[in-house]
Parts: C-alpha cells; sequence; structure tokens
C-alpha cells in the first residue's frame, strides 16, 4: 500500500455507518504501551531507539491481526506526507516533529494505526464509525494480546501498565469519540455541557485532538483517569456520558426546529449555496460551512447529499490532502481555489 492509495478510499470510520453516525462521527479507543527494561522515548539513545524500532516491525510482522497493515518509516515520508496521515487522524503531530526512528503501521482500511517511539513505544488505536468503543475495544484487545506474546511490555501488578505520563499508567487505554455538536453550538448551550464534562473528569478536545480547539462543532470527548478501572469500566461510562450529550444535542435540534425552522433552513441553505458557487475558500470557513450542511443532511433539510460524501469532503479540503491531489506543493492562495474547485465538482452532481 502507497500513502496515494488512500485518496482514493474512504476511510472506514467516515462511512457513517455506526450508532448515533448523525451525531457520532467516530470511536477510538488508544492503547499505550512501552518494552519492559527499555528507556521511554524521550529518555532512549539512538542506538536504543532504533533496536525498539525493529523490535516492534518484527513483532507486527508476526502478529496475525496485522497481516493486511503497512509500514512507513517517517525518515521516508516529507512534510506534505505526515501533514497528511495527520489530517487523517492516523498520526499525531508530536510523532511527526522528530522523525528518527520513529514509524506507523496502518491498515488498508485506516482502522487500525500503530505509532512506534511517540510519547511511548507503542501508541495503538482503532476506530469505528459511529458510537462503537466496545467494538474497537474487541479488535484492539486482539492487537494486544498478539503483540505482548511477541514482546515483553513494561508492567506492575499494582500500577499496571507503566506509560511515560502518568496519567496513562493503569491500562494505558484512551477512549475517545468524535462528536458533531451544531445545535448546542447555535442555542448557546455547549459551554454549560463541555463544564459538565470537565467536572465529571473527561477531556474535550478539537478535531485533531490534544491542543486543539474545536472547529466545525466538532469536539473529542476522552477520558482522563486510566488507572483503578478496568477498560470494560471506562467505556461504559464514555457510553453513558455520549448518550447524554447525544440526547441533549436531539433536544437542541427539536428545539430549533419547532422555535427557529426558518432561520436555520436559511443558514443551511446559504452554506449550500456558498459551497457550491465559491472560487475561493479557506479550510476553516469551509469547516463551518459543511457543519451546517451536515446538520441540515441529518434534519433532511438537503436531500440529496449523503453524510459519507461530507464526512469525506471534512477530509479532503485539508491542506496536505489538496498537495496530495494535487501532487506538488501548493501556496495558500492555490490550496483556497483548489479546495473551492474540488468542492463544487464534489456537490455537482447534487
Amino acid at each position: 500500500m502507497q500513502l496515494a492509495d488512500l485518496i482514493n478510499r474512504t476511510s472506514e470510520w467516515l462511512k457513517s455507518t455506526g450508532p448515533n453516525c448523525d451525531i457520532v462521527i467516530s470511536s477510538r479507543i488508544r492503547l499505550a504501551r512501552n518494552l519492559g527494561k527499555v528507556p521511554f522515548p524521550h529518555w532512549a539513545n539512538k542506538k536504543q531507539s532504533e533496536n525498539t524500532l525493529l523490535n516492534i516491525e518484527e513483532a507486527v510482522g508476526k502478529t496475525a491481526e496485522l497481516k493486511n497493515t503497512t509500514t512507513f518509516r517517517l525518515m521516508d515520508l516529507d512534510s506534505i506526507d505526515k501533514q497528511f496521515l495527520i489530517e487523517r487522524h492516523l498520526m499525531s503531530l508530536e510523532l511527526a516533529q522528530k522523525s528518527d526512528h520513529k514509524a506507523v503501521v496502518i491498515d488498508e482500511e485506516e482502522n487500525i494505526a500503530i505509532m512506534i517511539n511517540e510519547e511511548d513505544h507503542i501508541r495503538m488505536q482503532v476506530m469505528q464509525s459511529g458510537l462503537n468503543l466496545f467494538e474497537a475495544w474487541n479488535i484492539i484487545n486482539k492487537i494486544d494480546s498478539s503483540l505482548s506474546k511477541e514482546l515483553s511490555f513494561a508492567f506492575l501488578a499494582d500500577l499496571g501498565y507503566l506509560t511515560a505520563c502518568p496519567t496513562n499508567a493503569g491500562t494505558g487505554m484512551r477512549g475517545s469519540v468524535m462528536l458533531h455538536l451544531p445545535a448546542l453550538v447555535m442555542t448557546n448551550q455547549i459551554n454549560r455541557v463541555l463544564a459538565a464534562i470537565a467536572k465529571l473528569s473527561f477531556n474535550t478536545r478539537g478535531l485533531y485532538g490534544e491542543g486543539t480547539q474545536a472547529h466545525g462543532n466538532f469536539f473529542q470527548v476522552s477520558n482522563q483517569v486510566s488507572l483503578g478501572h478496568s477498560e470494560e469500566e471506562i467505556i461504559e461510562n464514555i457510553n453513558g456520558l455520549i448518550r447524554q450529550i447525544v440526547e441533549q444535542e436531539n433536544r437542541a435540534r427539536e428545539a430549533l426546529l419547532s422555535q427557529n425552522r426558518l432561520l436555520l433552513e436559511d443558514r443551511v441553505n446559504r452554506s449550500f449555496a456558498l459551497l457550491k458557487s465559491a472560487h475561493i475558500i479557506s479550510s476553516q470557513e469551509t469547516i463551518d460551512l459543511l457543519s451546517m450542511v451536515r446538520l441540515g443532511c441529518d434534519l433532511a433539510m438537503i436531500k440529496n447529499i449523503g453524510r459519507k460524501t461530507l464526512n469525506e469532503l471534512f477530509i479532503l479540503i485539508q491542506p496536505a490532502h489538496l498537495q496530495k491531489i494535487e501532487n506538488k506543493k501548493l501556496s495558500s492562495n492555490e490550496r483556497d481555489s483548489k479546495r473551492a474547485e474540488l468542492i463544487r465538482k464534489k456537490l455537482a452532481i447534487i
């Protein structure tokens, strides 16, 4: 598999096939693991880091659940390739910042991604469409079990898995859910909801995780504590919270329909018209407009476009994707022009 192959594919988690997919874009389970008796990546020397990479690559090759994966060493990727993988939620910004002795393993459906030598020796993730954390857990648990037969993980009976950041110790698990909450934003309820989430010891981040702000009414919600709870308990807690948020978003949508339908239809249709006619458009404006169009799709105000197409556009209009499509570097102005052209082509059939 080549990176260019991904351009013409829709990531499985973007296909809008899972439970509550009108509000819940995707679910992700991430596990952090480190090799025993080996310094964590930030403390390891070059030889130790290279040996770690080689050992993990060998283990991946022996793992049946990872037989349809491709390993990309970051030293072999240019800056656009790295940004491309970040935009597809397949690796983190931190992994991309220093390329020595680092790699990412990706499966053909893009459900599975394993970062090697990021903050921890292994950061593996499984993504699924909709509210589907338990399915993601079932997949990643099998991968983890198979890798543990090939690698000796750092583990203590009283602390669980040892990680570079103490908050990840224990299960080493982070469960996160990507939510689209335009109605809560429009009805000025989102700050109250976010404050309640924080009080329950959950994190809220933007479209691209840690260090990013919420754009396009997208919010990532994840557990903050990994120690002292089983994986199943953590997932149950996240699911319970997400179901409450989904219920509140649905109530807010019903309120908008009953009290401000004309205004809502106007915003949706104006957003749709701008996307179909613009010749220059920034990524930020595009995301905001697509968010309103997606809401219109969910509420049957726009009937000739599917969520899958809109989900794809949220990714394709990102800077690195545009440059991969054009197969060359583009200036900011050129990207704004190509972005508008891409959107017009995608929406022309509607």
